[in-house]
C-alpha cells in the first residue's frame, strides 16, 4: 500500500514523534511518584539513557513503545510499506535494547520493562499493582491508599482513558 502522505509530510510527522516524556512514560512516572518513589529521568551516564532510574532500589524502568521496540502485540507489527527498511530499523532497536540491558545488569541494576500496550489496557489500580510487582516493594498498597492518592489515581484513570481512545494513524 502506498503511503498516504507526501515524502515531506511523512518526514514532518515522523520528526514530531518524541523519544522522551511520552504520555505512557508520564503515566508510569505519576504512578511511581504516588507510590512514594523518587527517581531520576534519562540519566546520561548510564547505557542507553534509561527512562526512569530509581537509585534507592537500584531499579530501572523502561517504558517502551510497541511499534518502535518490536513488541509481539497488534501495535508492534511491521508496516506493509517499505517492509525491509522497517524490519531492519526495528530489529536494530531490539538489538540495542538487549545490549543496553545487558550492560545495565552488569553494572548491578535491575531492569524492568513496561510496554505501551499494557499501560493502554490497564486501569490505574491495575497499573499501580503491576508497578508494585516490578519494583517488588510497593510503598502504598492499592487497597489502603489515602483519599488524596485516590483523587490522583482518578486523574491517572482519565489519562489512561485518553490513551485507550486515541486514534492511531495506520500507514
Amino acid at each position: 500500500m502506498a503511503d498516504v502522505f507526501t515524502r515531506a509530510k511523512r518526514s514532518q510527522v515522523m520528526s514530531a514523534i518524541r523519544a522522551k516524556n511520552t504520555r505512557p512514560e508520564m503515566i508510569v512516572r505519576r504512578c511511581l511518584h504516588l507510590m512514594g518513589y523518587r527517581f531520576r529521568l534519562h540519566v546520561s551516564d548510564l547505557p542507553g539513557r534509561p527512562d526512569i532510574v530509581i537509585p534507592k532500589i537500584r531499579t530501572i524502568v523502561q517504558v517502551k513503545g510497541c511499534f518502535w521496540h518490536g513488541h509481539h502485540c497488534l501495535q508492534g507489527r511491521v508496516p506493509a510499506g517499505n517492509r525491509t527498511y522497517w524490519s531492519g530499523k526495528i530489529e536494530g532497536n531490539r538489538l540495542r535494547d538487549r545490549r543496553n540491558e545487558r550492560r545495565l545488569r552488569a553494572l548491578g541494576w535491575r531492569v524492568k520493562t513496561i510496554w505501551e500496550c499494557s499501560i493502554r489496557a490497564s486501569s490505574a489500580v491495575a497499573l499501580h499493582e503491576h508497578l508494585a510487582r516490578l519494583t517488588s516493594a510497593a510503598r502504598v498498597p492499592a487497597a489502603r491508599m489515602k483519599q488524596a492518592h485516590k483523587s490522583r489515581m482518578a486523574s491517572l484513570e482519565k489519562e489512561l482513558a485518553l490513551i485507550r481512545n486515541r486514534k492511531r494513524v495506520r500507514t
